[in-house]
């Protein structure tokens, strides 16, 4: 699997040992960037479903990850998505009753998860977590998990702010009852020696989002930063900071074209980076290989995919990649 990923992101997981392992890499990234499958297993059907709003481009990432791993495994790939806890098990349900060889879910809401993921694995069907819910991914039956430690995502958020100086700072939450995002601002908090609130906010509201934001600026002055948990709302952010006449840096969770120009142009202080096209890749080339060959990853943790602190001096590098949809 590391040497196909390798071909395909360009980053060496594990290495070549001989020429016949590069020339293998070579086969696997033309095979993928025709879109045609690379082996001769079935054509088994894997379903993704996750937690996303519209308007994300995190997702559109996700999925393009996936799709590429998918042509490449030779897998009838479905996609859906929901924000609403219920509806996104309904998801779950209806690839259960479609009898699918693997099952890709988030556990942003987990409460609302549980129930139908134990349904799939009492179905006999693999299931792997990403993105969300590496806390209970292992007790829900899933074979691992991908993704960043939420918490230790934010904690690197803390640790960055501090070496920036900062010294008040406000963490946006843009849904309600999503775990991983309170982990984000708890972790954030946790390291950070200065000062730090949390903002709820209508994070299908964009408008209002900036609103709030900017509430907050002009009544508070001493904020020196905004910690937003999406790259949609980092926009947001600087426009809000910008009609409050604040000085606030603006930071942000993840990354996407957008961002990659704010950290360039200097109206983003960092983002954090968890490497979505990864995730995406990756859970389904683990379900292959689980089919396949029963290979698990992980050792009963997480396989990590951030996070990775970005800054101006990394933008210029990973715009090109950003531009085209994957970082």
């Amino acid at each position: 699997m590391g040497a196909v990923l390798a071909a395909v992101l360009g980053v060496s997981l594990m290495g070549c040992s001989s020429t016949g392992g590069k020339r293998a890499e070579e086969r696997a990234a033309k095979a993928a960037a025709e879109g045609r499958a690379a082996v001769n297993t079935p054509r088994w059907t894997f379903a993704m479903v996750t937690h996303s709003g519209d308007g994300d481009t995190f997702w559109d990432i996700v999925q393009k990850g996936a799709d590429m791993a998918a042509k490449k495994d030779n897998i009838n790939f479905l996609y859906s998505k929901s924000d609403e806890g219920q509806q996104q098990a309904q998801l779950v349900q209806a690839a259960i009753d479609k009898k699918v060889d693997g099952l890709i879910v988030t556990l942003a809401k987990p409460d609302a998860m549980k129930d139908v993921v134990a349904k799939a694995v009492r179905a006999g069907i693999p299931v792997i977590t990403v993105n969300s819910g590496s806390a209970e991914s292992k007790a829900y039956g899933a074979l691992t998990h991908i993704g960043q430690d939420e918490s230790i995502a934010g904690e690197a958020v803390g640790d960055e702010l501090n070496k920036r100086g900062r010294k008040k700072a406000l963490c946006i939450l843009h849904e309600q009852g999503n775990v991983g995002h309170e982990q984000r601002c708890a972790g954030a908090k946790k390291t950070f020696d200065g000062t730090m609130q949390n903002l709820y906010v209508e994070g299908t509201n964009m408008p209002d989002v900036q609103a709030s934001i900017e509430a907050k600026l002009q009544s508070d002055k001493d904020i020196d930063a905004v910690v937003t948990l999406g790259a949609p709302f980092a926009d947001a952010a600087v426009k809000a900071k910008k009609t409050a006449g604040s000085k606030a840096e603006v930071d942000t969770f993840d990354l996407n074209a957008t961002v990659a120009a704010g950290l360039k142009s200097g109206t983003l202080g960092f983002a954090v980076d968890q490497q979505p096209y990864l995730q995406g890749y990756e859970a389904v080339d683990l379900l292959w290989l689980y089919r396949y060959n029963r290979n698990v990853l992980g050792g009963g943790r997480p396989v990590l995919t951030g996070p990775q602190i970005i800054t101006s001096k990394d933008a210029a590098q990973l715009a090109e990649y950003a531009d085209r949809g994957t970082r």
